[in-house]
């Protein structure tokens, strides 16, 4: 009997060393100076056009007419200065993304890849699982409401005005108390957007570059029109409510510029990666915090900030005015802005799902790439499926509340990768004891500031008082102060991040500040997905993970026939 104790005991601890030692270990990455273009992998279409498009046709759909004039309701036309103060924060996340993204852009997995390489495995997977939750319920969501809309256009022949059943588009028909929630256009347009994606990147290119193009052209046909209409008294208080508000606002709109790590995800299909991801990312928020802040002085200009509705506000604010053909042109615009949206989010998906069966921690089959399409058809067709049967079988809007913590969760992650890759005595491995002790001293620091962005996050949404939320401010900068004084840093190739690690740290504090800011709900699902996330990893993909760096290669220069 001792002897069998003594046999589970070693067995247990056998167990618990190999997930120990497959958890933390991290991908190697090695310098080519050209990209891996085999016959069945990606193939390189992209330009920078399109990226940038990618990054907008992600970032800006239906929203941008209706949480402009939602939050000026509360802001009032300082309502201008939190889309400011989101775009900036947006931005510092963009620099960090766009360093990371020059540095590895010849391989598929943005976040996932660059917590592989900085940190771990098991935090790869994780921040795979916080973003795919994400992706998921977010695809069905946009079908939803994209079904509705569509719907709505139908209506307005005059055989159909309101001939149309809920569990065709508007909604959804209820069954068993509101647990099903039937609506069958949502998964008929998802078909419809796969089948596009599983053609070719060339082709999702071209719909999303249209679309984009149609929902930008609206959106500055709006604003010029509304110009024409603005009263500059409605400016006047600028800010009625206070300045809390304006930064309450600025947590909120800060979810509407979301999107734009869409184009990291393109890595393997950009023409000139190395050179065009960092403009792609940076250059597609800028695009958006121009229209927002564009959007924002027209609504607040046309309208007082109180008299503003609470569905449609734009939309109403014109029919106001009498323009009800600008209020038709923006039903256009949201119609074709969440088709971008949901075209980009299922093309993103399926990136990620790539890169993990190509490292082997989900089956193979999301692998493979079609030999003439070069696109990953299996892993295409998966998150198409899935957004169907959650958009056409269930009312996910409901599940809005707990959205949001895959992308706090992913970019303040790149941040931290941004940090960790800088250091010199990063190498991989961390053999001697004086590296182990320098990078857990500076791990330690980077999730001191992110511990104290979430005090002071907590601290803000309860309203104690400041001097608690100075405190925790204090603790962040004397963390970020040893980041910087206690680790030598190195200049990357490509694209460089400035001030690391100040702006890496800022970018940590405030996604974390703005991750205390949403529903006690998402605060659950976080741990609740983790714990599960551990336990696929260890029954799974421990076994079945393969980080070689002999099957990666980094991309430091164009090909020949495409500098030109």
């Amino acid at each position: 009997m001792d002897d069998s104790r003594h046999k589970d005991a070693t067995s247990s601890s056998t167990c618990f060393s190999h997930f120990c030692s497959s958890a933390l270990r991290a991908k190697t990455l090695k310098s080519s100076s050209s990209a891996n273009n085999s016959s069945d992998g990606l193939i390189r279409r992209l330009g920078v056009l399109d990226l940038i498009l990618l990054g907008v046709g992600a970032s800006i759909g239906a929203g941008i007419f209706v949480v402009t004039g939602t939050v000026a309701r509360d802001a009032g036309p300082g309502v201008t200065i939190s889309f400011i103060l989101a775009g900036a924060s947006c931005v510092l996340n963009a620099l960090c993304y766009a360093e990371l993204a020059s540095r590895f852009p010849a391989i598929v997995g943005g976040a996932y890849l660059y917590a592989y390489t900085a940190f771990n495995e098991i935090t790869a997977f994780l921040v795979f699982m916080q973003l795919m939750l994400d992706y998921h319920i977010g695809a069905a969501s946009i079908a939803r409401s994209l079904a509705s809309y569509v719907a709505t256009i139908f209506e307005l022949i005059p055989a159909l005005k309101g001939n149309i059943p809920p569990w065709v588009g508007h909604g959804g028909q209820e069954f068993f108390g509101g647990t099903l929630s039937i609506n069958i256009l949502a998964p008929i347009l998802l078909a419809v957007l796969t089948v596009i994606l599983c053609l070719g990147v060339g082709e999702s290119s071209a719909v999303n570059s249209f679309m984009t193009a149609a929902k930008v052209v609206i959106v500055i046909f709006v604003i010029i029109v509304g110009s024409f209409k603005v009263d500059v008294d409605n400016w006047s208080p600028f800010a009625p409510n206070g300045v809390k508000h304006i930064f309450t606002g600025a947590t909120v709109v800060f979810f509407a510029y979301v999107g734009f790590d869409a184009v990291a995800n393109s890595a393997e299909e950009s023409k000139r990666p190395q050179r065009d991801l960092p403009i792609g990312i940076l250059g597609s928020l800028l695009v958006c915090v121009v229209l927002y802040v564009g959007v924002c002085l027209v609504i607040t200009g046309m309208v007082p900030y109180n008299l503003l509705g609470e569905d449609a506000p734009l939309s109403e604010a014109f029919t106001s005015k009498g323009l009800k053909y600008v209020s038709i042109l923006i039903s256009i615009g949201a119609v074709a802005g969440l088709t971008t949206t949901l075209l980009v989010g299922l093309y993103v998906q399926s990136r990620l799902y790539l890169g993990l069966g190509r490292d082997g921690l989900l089956p193979s089959i999301f692998a493979k790439v079609h030999p003439i399409r070069h696109t990953p058809i299996h892993s295409q067709i998966w998150v198409g499926i899935i957004a169907a049967v959650l958009g056409g079988l269930f009312n996910v809007h409901i599940l809005s509340h707990i959205l949001s913590v895959g992308s706090l969760t992913g970019y303040s992650v790149v941040a931290a990768c941004v940090v960790t890759l800088r250091w010199k005595n990063n190498t991989g491995n961390r053999v001697s004891s004086k590296c182990i002790s320098t990078w857990c001293e500076g791990v330690l620091c980077i999730f001191l500031v992110a511990c104290c962005g979430f005090a002071a996050g907590v601290l803000y949404r309860f309203g104690t008082h400041f001097i608690f939320m100075i405190v925790a401010v204090v603790i962040a900068i004397m963390a970020c102060a040893a980041l910087c004084f206690r680790q030598a840093y190195s200049d990357p190739p490509g694209f460089s991040c400035p001030w690391v690690p100040i702006v890496p740290s800022v970018c940590i504090f405030f996604n974390i500040f703005l991750f205390a800011q949403l529903h006690y709900e998402a605060w659950i699902r976080f741990i609740f997905l983790s714990i599960v996330s551990v336990g696929i990893y260890a029954f799974y993909g421990q076994y079945h993970a393969n980080p070689r760096s002999d099957e990666t290669i980094i991309y430091h220069m164009a090909p020949e026939e495409d500098r030109h």
